[in-house]
């Protein structure tokens, strides 16, 4: 029988309670920790066997447990750094014991002994979740072991999706939000994000890894500018699903290396509301998205499009996910130019700030992105010319 677990995650943490009251060898902490450790043998062997604690969510693989909301042990692990536990494979009794031990004494200082600092690798992994090797899992009782996080599993999620909406014409929303979930943890894994999270290895893949790029950087800016959580994720969405659209353009028009014929830009113009359409018809909660599907090429200034009936201000959303589209454009490599600088794309778009995009968005971008210096520098240098004004218009 297969286990459950909230049955597991309910019995781990009465085991921490009670080895925390009692000695070892009492049977009252022999008789729960036998408990904790049959239900963790009764989980099968995958995703199921990994859990991710993060504001105030517990994911099971990638799946949320909404009876585990607010948990109170999800935030207690959280707050001494383990974000994050997975079990590699199938561990002893004892193991299992020392891995207890070794959480014990995280979220109970006091409860550290010599036998935890003496304990061999267990075959568990916890701590906090980093992006790109530089996770901070660690096998109990050895050093910080590198964990590989490349979001290959998001990538491949998102291009599922879009082949979904391209057969189906409707956009799976858990999916869209088990991605951002993801995503999320991967920003908050040492409370540094690194970016690009995704490099560009095929032209055809480009939506796939900008909508995956823009969604963090859309997370990102959200919350240096002091968005709640929920208007995070629903950013988070928003900047994944902002180019849904495009799926209705041809790959050789979105990969076309010289000038657009006016059919071609005319296609691309209509992504926007496309992609709008696209939204609403599949769920009316991601409203938040569908506007940002139409509004993120529209400039502060009045340019860009769709042109609107009148004049009115874009959404904050809109606005943001303007920015960070922008600069992760402008950061890949594409048929028709190279890839910039990272500093020549935030002196792009403070140049700017008051005419196409919003300043006060702007200036907390760019210090968002200087606070990361180190990992956009090493990024390849571009001194470039001034992209053309019809690649722009049409957020090529």
């Amino acid at each position: 029988m297969n286990g459950d677990p909230a049955i597991f995650l309910h019995a781990f943490a009465q085991a921490i309670a009670v080895m925390a009251l009692y000695p070892p060898g009492h049977p009252s902490r022999e008789r729960t920790i036998d408990g904790a450790y049959q239900a963790l043998a009764a989980l099968p062997a995958g995703s199921v066997r990994s859990f991710t604690f993060l504001d105030g969510e517990v994911i099971c693989g990638r799946e949320p447990l909404r009876e585990f909301k607010n948990w109170d042990w999800g935030d207690r692990l959280a707050a001494v750094g383990i974000q994050r536990l997975e079990f590699e494979r199938d561990v002893s009794r004892d193991e299992f014991e020392g891995f207890l031990q070794e959480i014990l004494a995280r979220v109970t200082p006091s409860a550290t002994t010599a036998e935890n600092r003496q304990m061999r690798a267990l075959g568990v992994r916890f701590g906090a979740v980093g992006v790109q090797g530089q996770s901070h899992l660690r096998s109990a009782a050895t050093p910080a072991a590198p964990l590989d996080t490349s979001l290959r599993e998001e990538a491949e999620t998102l291009r599922w999706m879009q082949q979904e909406v391209q057969l189906h014409g409707a956009i799976p929303l858990l999916e869209a939000e088990a991605v951002v979930r993801s995503l999320a943890v991967a920003m908050h894994g040492d409370r540094r994000m690194v970016f690009p999270l995704l490099q560009l290895k095929e032209f055809d893949q480009y939506t796939t890894t900008h909508s995956l790029n823009v969604a963090v950087l859309a997370m990102g800016l959200a919350e240096k500018v002091g968005c709640n959580k929920k208007e995070i994720r629903a950013f988070g969405v928003a900047g994944l699903l902002h180019d849904v659209g495009k799926i209705r353009i041809p790959i050789g028009v979105l990969t076309k290396p010289g000038a657009l014929t006016e059919e071609e830009r005319r296609m691309f113009k209509h992504h926007p509301a496309d992609g709008a359409r696209l939204i609403l018809d599949s769920d009316e909660a991601l409203e938040v998205a569908a506007v940002v599907a139409y509004e993120h090429h529209m400039m502060l200034d009045g340019g860009g499009y769709p042109t609107p009936y009148y004049a009115r201000p874009t959404a904050l959303a809109s606005r943001l996910v303007h920015v960070c589209d922008v600069f992760d454009a402008l950061r890949t490599r594409r048929p028709y130019r190279d890839a910039w600088e990272a500093e020549t794309v935030l002196r792009y778009l403070q140049e700017r700030a008051g005419s196409e995009f919003d300043p006060s968005l702007v200036q907390p971008f760019v210090e968002m992105m200087r606070e990361n210096e180190t990992q956009i520098c090493a990024l390849p240098d571009a001194e470039l010319a001034a992209p053309r004004r019809e690649d722009v218009e049409v957020g090529r």
